[in-house]
């Protein structure tokens, strides 16, 4: 019967991933996918909370005594690019393929966590699981996660959905997002006069192309700084005396923001402004107990250098889900539909292992 169960759930889990892709949920405008996960909860008899476009949903048996895990995914999307050929708010399904905007990132891993969400919300189990779905994700806003925690207590762990091809991301890069100012003198182009500042500003940038920061992890290896946007000058005869630019630092969990931002700026004459600390690195320590459950059931561990809520969540976290990075924010998005199946059967197996972690030997 339980299998019977489960089976149900994972076909009506998919027909909601097929129903989310016709709602458009770009960031910031995500009310209506909010509305169907919700009614799709309240369908199964699960009592949820409602903050701003964020769902939040306890297991039946929640009892503050007992640790909690919080099971997230986010339910907007970025916009569709030019380049797709079928309709990204039609829900295509061809030769076992689920392809619409949001299928991969991270609808597939969405309605995954939720199908295991439900297949244990009403049993009587050792942890409190939260699901959250959440909003403004793909900008790191501020109405997404970050409120919702608000809201939730403190999680001993958090079980992140995204792609992943259900390998286990055990760290995560930060973003650190640096605008710098080189400061001149202005003087006439046709004379000797001034200090260019974008002459200042090559020299920085030209150490950023080569910059190699002291530390390293093990995961994730150096840290990356770019420079990738540029502006300076007013007219064509005037020496600037301002040279803006910007830089993409992205961070490993070898440093903390503030440390990096530092390190930069020692190195480099600009004056340097980070626009946030908020995105922060993450992983996993050596002796956590999932790195024992990932070596039991075989799951490959890595580093992802891709950004997602959880740098935004202050307490330990892994990112795993069915589908590949790679198909995210392309054209013609589409998740195999085998892979939703396998992501709620091994999403199911890591938290019975995590959950009877005394038995895990076993």
């Amino acid at each position: 019967m339980e299998n019977t169960n489960l089976n149900n759930v994972k076909t009506k889990a998919i027909d909601l991933l097929k129903e989310l892709i016709t709602i458009p949920s770009f960031s910031k405008e995500e009310h209506e996918t909010a509305n169907a996960i919700g009614i799709f909860l309240k369908h199964q008899g699960i009592e949820f909370m409602r903050m701003g476009n964020n769902i939040i949903a306890y297991n039946l048996h929640f009892d503050e005594q007992k640790p909690s895990i919080l099971l997230n995914s986010h339910h907007d999307t970025v916009k569709p690019n030019s380049s797709y050929t079928k309709n990204p708010f039609e829900s295509i399904e061809q030769n076992g393929k689920l392809y619409g905007l949001g299928s991969n990132d991270a609808g597939g891993s969405l309605v995954s966590l939720l199908a295991t969400f439900i297949h244990f919300s009403s049993k009587e189990i050792p942890y409190n699981l939260i699901f959250v779905a959440s909003a403004e994700e793909e900008i790191s806003g501020k109405n997404g996660i970050s409120s919702a925690l608000e809201h939730i207590p403190k999680c001993e762990l958090a079980i992140v959905g995204e792609p992943t091809e259900m390998k286990l991301a055990v760290a995560e890069k930060g973003l650190l997002v640096i605008d710098a100012v080189a400061k001149g003198s202005a003087g006439h182009a046709a004379r000797n006069e001034g200090e260019n500042a974008i002459y200042n500003a090559m020299e920085d940038i030209l150490k950023v192309k080569d910059f190699k920061f002291k530390n390293s992890s093990n995961y994730l290896g150096e840290n990356k700084v770019s420079a990738t946007i540029i502006k300076a000058g007013q007219q064509h005869n005037i020496v600037p005396d301002l040279c803006k630019f910007t830089l993409d630092v992205r961070v490993t969990d070898a440093y903390t923001l503030e440390g990096a931002f530092e390190e930069l700026q020692s190195q480099l004459k600009a004056e340097l402004n980070a626009r946030s600390f908020r995105l922060q690195s993450s992983f996993l320590p050596e002796n956590h107990q999932m790195m024992e459950v990932a070596h039991v059931l075989g799951l490959e561990k890595f580093g992802s250098p891709t950004l997602s809520d959880q740098a935004l969540i202050p307490f330990d976290s892994v990112k795993i889900g069915p589908g590949k990075s790679e198909r995210s924010h392309t054209a013609d998005e589409f998740i195999e539909l085998k892979e939703i199946e396998e992501g709620i059967k091994i999403y199911i197996q890591l938290l019975e292992k995590y959950m009877n972690h005394k038995n895990i030997a076993k």
